[in-house]
C-alpha cells in the first residue's frame, strides 16, 4: 500500500457545540468546535470532519460562521456535513472554507443531488455519509438511516452504496450506528461488506476505543480512520494512532505542522 492512511477526528456539532453520545443518542457537550479543530490540527490530524447532527432534524443549514472561523485556523482538509440539500448549500460551504461536503439524508431523498455535486464541483468534493445499522429486512443485513440515525429505512446499505458511487460519490464515510460510542472496535463485518463493492476511498467510523481498533480497520481496507470521543477526552491521541498504524506496516503522513 503506497497511499498514506489518514487519521481524522470527527466533531459532531449541535447548537454550536461539539457533542457525543452512544449509538447516536444521549448527546452530551464535548467542547467548542473551533478550538477542538485547532487542537487537532496542531496534533497532526490529516483532516477534520464537522457533522452538524441536528441540522437535518431541525430543517436548517449548517452554521457557515463556524466553518469560516475553523478554516481561518486549520490548514488541513475540512469536510462538513449536515443539512446539505442543494448545490447552493455546497457552494456556500466551500466559499466558507470547507474542502469536502458530506451528504446523507438529502441524497437518500433525492439521489441526483450526488451527481449534481460531482458535476459542479468534482467527485472529490462529494463524501457519501452512510449511517448504517443491522437489519433483518434487507438482503445484505444492513440498512441505511437518515436524520442523524433517527429514522431507519428499508434501503439496503450495499445497494445504496453502489448506486451512490455510480452517481459520483468520491468517498464513503461508513458510520456504524451499532458500534458508535461503544468503544469496542469498528464494525468489522460492515467494513468487510462495503470494501469489495467500493471503488472509492472508505473511511471507517464508529466504535474505536483502543489504538488496535484503528489498525484492525485499516487491515480490512479502510483508507482512513475516524473517531470522536476518544480524541475529545484525550484517551487516545492522533499521534498514538499514527504510531500504531505505522508499526503495523502501513504508511501514515508526517505532518510538518505538528506542535506548532
Amino acid at each position: 500500500m503506497s497511499v498514506a492512511i489518514r487519521v481524522i477526528p470527527c466533531l459532531d456539532v449541535a447548537a454550536g457545540r461539539v457533542v457525543k453520545g452512544v449509538n447516536f443518542r444521549n448527546l452530551r457537550d464535548a467542547g467548542d468546535p473551533v478550538a477542538l479543530a485547532a487542537r487537532y490540527f496542531a496534533e497532526g490530524a490529516d483532516e477534520v470532519t464537522f457533522l452538524d447532527v441536528t441540522a437535518t432534524v431541525e430543517g436548517r443549514d449548517t452554521t457557515y460562521d463556524m466553518v469560516r472561523r475553523t478554516a481561518e485556523q486549520v490548514f488541513i482538509p475540512l469536510t462538513v456535513g449536515g443539512g446539505v440539500r442543494s448545490v447552493e448549500d455546497v457552494a456556500n460551504l466551500l466559499a466558507s472554507g470547507a474542502d469536502k461536503i458530506s451528504v446523507n439524508s438529502a441524497a437518500i431523498a433525492r439521489p441526483e443531488l450526488i451527481s449534481e455535486i460531482a458535476d459542479y464541483f468534482g467527485a472529490q468534493v462529494c463524501v457519501l455519509s452512510l449511517d448504517i445499522t443491522r437489519s433483518v429486512d434487507t438482503p445484505s443485513g444492513f440498512c441505511v438511516t437518515t436524520h442523524g440515525g433517527r429514522r431507519r429505512t428499508t434501503i439496503d446499505a450495499l445497494e445504496w452504496t453502489r448506486q451512490a458511487i455510480d452517481l459520483g460519490a468520491g468517498e464513503l464515510l461508513v458510520n456504524s450506528i451499532d458500534t458508535d460510542g461503544v468503544k469496542l472496535g469498528f464494525d468489522i463485518d460492515l467494513l468487510r461488506a462495503i470494501r469489495p463493492i467500493s471503488t472509492v476511498p472508505m473511511i471507517a467510523s464508529g466504535g474505536a476505543g483502543r489504538v488496535e481498533h484503528f489498525v484492525a480497520a485499516v487491515r480490512e481496507g479502510a483508507d482512513a480512520v475516524l473517531a470522536a470521543s476518544v480524541f475529545h477526552t484525550g484517551a487516545i491521541s492522533i499521534r498514538d494512532v499514527k504510531a500504531a498504524i505505522a508499526e503495523a506496516g502501513y504508511p501514515v503522513r508526517e505532518e510538518s505542522h505538528v506542535g506548532q
